[in-house]
């Protein structure tokens, strides 16, 4: 028997590509966003009370995902391929995913959350509230992910590189400290799914992000050091009149404010 789902809404933030996302709902995660629900679907009277709550199931489509796969590559823990269905992977036979998000408020049909794993547009089909004596389950096993959390890779700031990710995000760079999370705490080195290279110099690696770079030393067997972040562009690439980024004079301020700083 078929089943028709028709959204009571969408997700909206600055988490425009699947490489921005979350790999899963994150505590630690600042990323905000309002889900924005259809008006004229008596959707008030169904929020009432909700506003109690910490926080919330969301319910939603992968919309970026046209297809399903019965084996994946999990984005981290393992280097073979496991169901489909013992992993959060988005390729499913129905594209349908479920979040655990805080609330922060309701104001008449939107909901702002944050901590989500949602991209912008991402359709929404229902909410529910999160409830702590039955949805929390810490003596769970984990399965194959039961030694994941033993190759987490603490990530730790150099003061520069600090200074830097500060003055993008006050600049419109939001979401690159939640991306190098989600690309650095598990496997940092695997150059085959992810935009990262080793240099030559110092075991040092080098991360792109759209046109940034992003560049961080292993100090030891758990803990990554991320010592800077530099423009992608050449100085013959910012003279070029072509912008097809439109950021060429996001990265031309931001290398004339850190001139200064010891070149990477």
């Amino acid at each position: 028997m078929a089943l028709t789902l028709e959204p009571i809404g969408h997700y909206h933030s600055g988490q425009k590509h699947p490489y921005e996302a979350a790999r899963q709902p994150r505590e630690d995660s600042s990323q905000q966003g309002v889900i924005r629900l259809q008006a004229g679907r008596q959707f008030e009277q169904a929020l009432q009370d909700l506003e109690g709550f910490d926080r919330l199931w969301v319910i939603f489509q992968f919309h970026h995902n046209p297809h399903w796969k019965p084996m994946v590559f999990p984005p981290r823990g393992s280097d073979r391929k496991v169901g489909v269905f013992a992993t959060r992977a988005p390729y499913r036979p129905n594209p349908l995913g479920l979040s655990c998000v805080r609330l922060l408020g309701i104001r008449g049909l939107e909901i702002f959350i944050e901590g989500a794993d949602l991209l912008d547009g991402t359709p929404v089909f229902d909410l529910k509230p999160y409830l702590r004596d039955v949805d929390a389950h810490p003596e769970a096993r984990l399965g194959w992910l039961e030694d994941v959390e033993s190759r987490r890779w603490n990530l730790e700031w150099s003061p520069l590189a600090l200074e830097k990710l500060r003055w993008l995000e006050d600049h419109g760079v939001a979401n690159l400290k939640d991306f190098l999370r989600q690309q650095l705490e598990f496997e940092p080195f695997d150059d085959r799914r992810k935009r990262v290279e080793a240099l030559p110099d110092a075991d040092r690696f080098r991360l792109a992000y759209r046109t940034w770079r992003v560049l961080f030393l292993a100090r030891d067997q758990q803990n990554l050091l991320i010592q800077d972040i530099a423009s992608g562009y050449s100085a013959q690439d910012l003279s070029a009149p072509e912008d097809r980024w439109r950021d060429k004079e996001l990265h031309r301020s931001f290398r004339s404010r850190f001139a200064s700083a010891a070149p990477v």
